[in-house]
C-alpha cells in the first residue's frame, strides 16, 4: 500500500475570481430528499469539521420527491447556518432557472428566483450563482446583464453556468468581456469515469481559454463509482439504483470498477476516494461535487480530497474509461 496524500485542507482558486474554497464541494441535492434536517445537519457539521466550506445546492432542490415543492435545500442549509453561526466561513453556491414553477432565464425570472433563495438561505450575499440549464430562448446579453446588475447590487459575489454548450458558453464569455460586465467564473458539467464526452473535448477547451473551474456534478455517477453496483451482485436499496445500475449494461461500466478496485487497494482507500481523485486530477477542475446521506459516507468523500494519483494510477483508469 502506498501512502499518496495529500493536505486535504489546501484551498483552490475558482477561476479568475478571489473566492477560495476546499476541494471537494459538498452536494445539498440530498437535503429534503434522503437526508432529513437533522441527518442534513449531522453531514454538514462532519464535513465543516474536516474543514470543508463549499456547499451546492439549487432553488429547484427537492421539488421531485412527493409532498415538496422545491428549495427545502436551500431551507435546510439556510438554518444550518443560522444554527452554526458560521455564515462567514461557508461558501454558498445555488443555481436557479430549473424551478417547475419558475423555469428559465429572463431577467424577471432570474431576480425573483434570487431573492426567493437569499430568502430561504437567509443570507444578504450568494457567493457563486449558476444558471442551472440554458435557455435558449433568453439572449446572452439578457442573462449576462442580469447577472452583471445582480453582483452590482451585491446580492451575488461571482457566476457561474452549469449544462450550458461549448457554443453559448463561448458567446457568454465573450459578451462579458465585451461589454466589461459579470463573467463566468466556474461550469458544473456533468463529468465522471463514465461520463467523461459530457466535459472533455470542445466545452473543457472552452473553459480551460478562459481559465474557468470545472465543478463537476455526478461525480459519483449516481452511487456507480462506490462499487456498491456490481455485475450479478446483490440489488442496492437506494433512491438512485435505477440509474446507477445502468452502467452496468455498458462495457466500460465493469472495466472502471476493475481498475477502481486495483488503485483503491494499492492505496488502501475506498472506490469513491479514487473516483474523485482522478477527477481532481483532470484540467480544469477545482472540486467535485459529492453528497452523503449519513456521517458514515463522508470519510470515502473526504479521503478523495486527500488522494494524490500516480501517473501509473491515471493511466490505468484513463484507459478504462476510455
Amino acid at each position: 500500500m502506498t501512502d499518496n496524500r495529500r493536505d486535504p485542507r489546501r484551498s483552490v482558486t475558482l477561476g479568475t475570481s478571489d473566492l477560495t474554497v476546499f476541494p471537494l464541494s459538498f452536494g445539498g441535492n440530498v437535503f429534503g430528499w434522503t437526508a432529513d434536517e437533522a441527518q442534513s445537519f449531522a453531514v454538514l457539521d462532519a464535513y465543516a469539521a474536516a474543514g470543508g466550506d463549499f456547499v451546492d445546492t439549487a432553488d429547484v432542490y427537492s421539488a421531485w420527491v412527493p409532498g415538496n415543492k422545491g428549495g427545502e435545500s436551500e431551507t435546510i442549509l439556510g438554518n444550518w447556518l443560522r444554527s452554526r453561526g458560521n455564515r462567514d466561513s461557508i461558501v454558498v453556491a445555488t443555481k436557479v432557472g430549473a424551478h417547475p414553477d419558475a423555469k428559465g432565464l429572463k431577467a424577471d425570472n432570474i431576480r425573483a428566483t434570487v431573492d426567493g433563495s437569499l430568502g430561504r438561505l437567509g443570507i444578504e450575499r450568494i457567493d457563486l450563482l449558476y444558471t442551472h440549464f440554458d435557455d435558449l430562448e433568453t439572449p446572452v446579453s439578457e442573462i449576462i446583464g442580469t447577472l452583471d446588475a445582480l453582483v452590482k447590487e451585491g446580492k451575488v459575489r461571482e457566476i457561474a453556468a452549469s449544462n450550458i454548450s461549448a457554443e453559448r458558453l463561448t458567446a457568454s464569455l465573450e459578451f462579458s468581456d465585451a461589454e466589461g460586465l459579470a463573467k463566468y467564473v466556474a461550469i458544473q458539467p456533468r463529468y465522471n469515469l463514465v461520463s467523461r464526452d459530457s466535459y472533455e473535448g470542445e466545452l473543457a477547451a472552452v473553459a480551460a481559454e478562459h481559465r474557468l473551474s470545472a465543478l463537476p456534478y455526478s461525480a459519483l455517477a449516481s452511487g456507480f463509482l462506490t462499487g456498491k453496483y456490481r455485475p450479478g451482485g446483490p440489488a442496492v436499496q437506494s433512491a438512485r439504483a435505477q440509474g446507477a445500475g445502468r452502467y452496468l449494461e455498458e462495457p466500460r461500466g465493469p472495466r472502471v470498477l476493475d481498475a477502481l478496485d486495483t488503485v483503491a487497494a494499492a492505496h488502501g482507500v475506498e472506490l469513491a476516494a479514487v473516483a474523485l481523485a482522478w477527477l481532481a486530477a483532470q484540467p480544469t477542475v477545482a472540486a467535485p461535487i459529492a453528497s452523503a446521506r449519513t456521517v458514515e459516507q463522508l470519510p470515502a468523500l473526504l479521503a478523495g480530497a486527500a488522494l494524490e494519483l500516480t501517473a501509473q494510477d491515471l493511466a490505468l483508469l484513463d484507459d478504462a474509461s476510455a
